[in-house]
């Protein structure tokens, strides 16, 4: 069966590919950068790869006419304030890609919408259905909550509340009930709905076997995790203290935190479980979703993480526009360095930052990512989502991944910080001799003195650094 994946460098999307491959199906996968598109060699005799902005019809490429079924799965609550009409607009295009096509199905993943008041996010979910309503194919709607698994904003943002405070002074809304369901769960039921005739033009809801408040799951993740944690639920604390309290204590982006918080105070329970009945399955518990996600931690297994959506940066950016750094108008900071093991070099570049940290002078690094967080930036939480691979799109704390070819020895990476100007820093290894390279294009006079102001910071950094990744050993 040939099959069209949108949004194939999303969460889902990443995660759904290699299921449909095992299957047997040809997958065609719509990307907005192909750059950005990254799988196995495996994967190649099974794929085709379209380069599709669905929120501008000037992008679209001729789709092959033999598709048979499509999977929706695209979502833009965090990448722009307005992203309800986004939504909306890409909903209707993705109409019209298919207007002359003979697709069977089409199935969208939204979210529980049974409340009678529902948030932005939610309310926005609901329309995009309403939207898909329209299409000339059979339409089938699985609607889920909280997500929980490596890599999930949901799994992350608990994972960071309970991780790092061991006292915790919450909003109500971590009494409102949710119905968390196990990224595997999600992956097999959008696999068993494909072809299933007797779930066209349906909507269910789907999630996990137990039905908790978000207190209740914080507290569990903390039992799991062998954490005593004491959590205080006020009423006193508004919707956008909530939300700062979010973004500073998680790696969540403000623009998200805001949708989440929104959306918190919504219950997403399931009205029903007759989807399970009709693929005759039995979702696992919050308890063995977690344990499940922690499995591919510990094994360095993630798959795919929300921090590397472009949605978790303040940028809208293609990778291809920033790959070539530009020279007129820039400033540079060039350091060299003699290496004696090669391969030693490469795989200290190739673990750069997260937990491993920048190498030297790791506290003005963290300084600059709290700096950053406070004027509004990504900051350092992201982390990254694989502690020893990069690829092009993965986050690296507050940078992205233009390029990363390991046998060539060249990282390129693109600042995602709040910067009066675009900047960029490249790893090159060139024989016995590897360079380390930062660039800056300046805007206006604000970047311009920026740079002079930085400089002498830089030199410091950037010369410890590349000393200390030449000087490694093993």
């Amino acid at each position: 069966m040939k099959i069209l994946l949108t949004g194939a460098t999303g969460y889902i999307g990443k995660r759904l590919l290699p299921a449909l491959i095992n299957e047997g199906h040809e997958i065609v996968c719509c990307v907005r950068d192909k750059n950005r598109f990254q799988v196995p060699k495996s994967f190649l005799p099974y794929i085709s790869v379209i380069e599709i902005d669905f929120a501008d019809r000037l992008s679209f490429n001729n789709l092959p006419k033999d598709i048979d079924a499509a999977y929706f799965l695209m979502h833009s609550m965090s990448n722009n304030s307005d992203y309800e009409s986004l939504e909306i607009e890409v909903a209707k295009n993705f109409n019209k890609l298919l207007k002359n096509i003979s697709v069977k199905q089409v199935i969208y993943l939204s979210g529980i919408v049974n409340e009678k008041q529902l948030s932005k996010h939610l309310s926005s979910r609901k329309n995009v259905e309403l939207e898909l309503e329209k299409g000339n194919y059979n339409l089938t709607v699985l609607r889920a909550g909280i997500i929980i698994g490596s890599g999930s904003a949901s799994f992350e943002i608990i994972r960071d509340l309970a991780e790092k405070l061991p006292v915790m002074i919450t909003p109500k809304w971590l009494k409102t009930l949710c119905q968390p369901i196990a990224i595997g769960d999600v992956i097999t039921i959008l696999q068993k709905v494909l072809t299933k005739e007797s779930t066209y033009n349906q909507n269910f809801d789907i999630g996990g076997s137990d039905i908790l408040s978000y207190k209740e799951m914080l507290e569990n993740y903390a039992l799991l995790r062998g954490f005593k944690r004491l959590i205080l639920v006020v009423p006193v604390m508004t919707p956008r203290l909530s939300s700062y309290w979010l973004y500073f204590v998680t790696s969540t982006s403000y623009k998200l935190a805001v949708a989440l918080v929104d959306s918190m105070k919504i219950e997403v329970v399931c009205r029903d479980n007759r989807i399970n009945q009709i693929l005759n399955i039995t979702p696992i518990s919050y308890k063995e979703s977690i344990q499940n996600a922690f499995q591919r931690i510990d094994k360095n297994e993630i798959i795919s993480s929300w921090k590397d959506a472009m949605s978790s940066s303040n940028k809208r950016l293609n990778i291809s526009d920033f790959v070539r750094v530009p020279e007129n108008g820039c400033f540079s900071d060039i350091q060299y360095s003699k290496v004696k093991n090669s391969t030693i070099v490469i795989n200290s570049i190739w673990n750069i930052g997260g937990n491993n940290g920048w190498y030297y002078a790791n506290w003005l690094w963290r300084f600059r990512g709290i700096i950053d967080k406070f004027c509004g930036g990504v900051g350092l939480r992201r982390g990254r989502t694989s502690q020893t691979k990069l690829k092009p799109g993965d986050a690296l704390d507050f940078w992205r991944v233009l390029y990363a070819n390991k046998e060539e020895g060249r990282l390129l990476l693109f600042a995602e910080m709040k910067l009066p100007g675009e900047a960029w820093l490249e790893f090159k290894l060139i024989e016995n001799t590897i360079m380390q390279k930062a660039t800056f294009r300046p805007k206006g006079i604000l970047g311009r003195l920026y740079w002079y102001a930085m400089s002498p910071f830089h030199y410091f950094v950037f010369k410890g650094m590349l000393k200390t990744i030449s000087d490694q050993k093993k």
